[in-house]
């Protein structure tokens, strides 16, 4: 007869790629129940977006085939519990995701966006803050001029903005409250209060990832939500040439400057190469190549991957459907990588 011992034995030869730890003694192996002609468990992951989810699956049968018995079943069943960043403000929220850049005009916005909606197609409950108080352009890219969001009552006589919901996101910008043809010459006390509101006043809920989409540069607002909240890490976006570079560079630096002490999750270079619809296989590396990746090395920080410049990427913003909605484009499939490789290095941050 099979015992429960003799699975946990075996399942202690199986390794969490990232986090170097057997699965039993990171607690992952749960639910295990043995039958005359199978074993069934559940393995839990750090994220629904695990890109090693069919590794871990792999060696877990291997290991039962190796230790117990080469012939029994195996049923497991592969599912999730996202790891939290300790907190006593914003408790639902369990990781606080910015993206962020040096400087305006490196598609960070279409990164945030992008990163949310891959993100929530793991299964992850996740939600997206538009914190460019000066150019808000989440609006436009779901299809959400003119939207306004409900208020709502708390139980303890509160009342809290409730987000947009649209395409599995959970959504909210200061462009829902401001005309779009108006500049919001706000000074910063002004927009950092604006920016704790729509964190604070918020209805989030429970979510696993909220991706913040934080200003260019490094001003009051990066300091306000760096020192106010309790950030899982930042994204840098980059593009390859050097006047973008040097910029991510001053981005990194702030967050690492002492009393704010934000991990970086890694740099996004984005714009990557260009490829025309005609000619699918080729890459013209119209700004230079490698720049992010480089940068990733000099700073010894993770290189989370290259997104393309390809017209449907822009129209797809334009048009409200953000590109990694479309499945059947290749650039989604680009976000979808970086979905997982973003998830995969906070659940190393998380796990240290």
């Amino acid at each position: 007869m099979i015992t429960k011992e003799q699975i946990l034995h075996a399942l202690s030869h199986v390794e969490e790629p990232d986090l170097k730890k057997d699965l039993v003694t990171l607690n992952m192996i749960q639910n295990i129940e043995i039958y005359p002609d199978k074993i069934k468990f559940d393995v839990i992951l750090t994220t629904p977006a695990c890109p090693l989810k069919g590794h871990i699956e792999h060696a877990c049968r291997n290991a039962i085939a190796l230790f117990v018995d080469k012939d029994i079943a195996v049923d497991i069943n592969m599912t999730s519990r996202v790891t939290a960043v300790d907190s006593n403000q914003l408790k639902g929220i369990k990781n606080i995701v910015l993206v962020s850049s040096g400087k305006g005009g490196v598609g960070k916005s279409t990164i945030a966006s992008n990163l949310a909606l891959a993100l929530a197609a793991t299964g992850a409950k996740t939600g997206l803050l538009d914190a460019d108080i000066y150019g808000p352009s989440l609006p436009i890219m779901f299809g959400l001029q003119g939207a306004k969001p409900a208020a709502t009552q708390t139980p303890d006589g509160k009342t809290k903005i409730e987000p947009i919901e649209k395409y599995g996101l959970k959504l909210l910008s200061i462009g829902f409250f401001t005309d779009p043809n108006q500049p919001i010459p706000w000074r910063g006390p002004m927009a950092t209060s604006a920016i704790k509101q729509l964190f604070n006043d918020a209805e989030w809920g429970e979510l696993d990832y909220l991706v913040v989409d934080m200003p260019p540069g490094t001003g009051d607002i990066h300091i306000t939500v760096a020192q106010t909240y309790p950030i899982a890490g930042a994204i840098i976006v980059t593009t390859p040439q050097q006047v973008a570079l040097a910029d991510a560079i001053k981005g990194m630096a702030m967050y690492r400057m002492e009393g704010i002490n934000i991990p970086i999750v890694g740099i996004v270079e984005n714009m990557s190469y260009f490829t025309p619809a005609e000619l699918p296989d080729n890459k013209y590396y119209i700004f230079g190549k490698d720049g992010g990746k480089r940068l990733a090395e000099d700073n010894q920080v993770p290189f989370l991957g290259g997104i393309p410049l390809v017209k449907s990427v822009a129209d797809a913003g334009d048009n409200g459907f953000p590109i990694a909605l479309d499945h059947d484009d290749p650039t989604a499939k680009a976000f979808a990588d970086l979905a997982g490789r973003v998830a995969q290095e906070l659940s190393i941050l998380a796990n240290r």
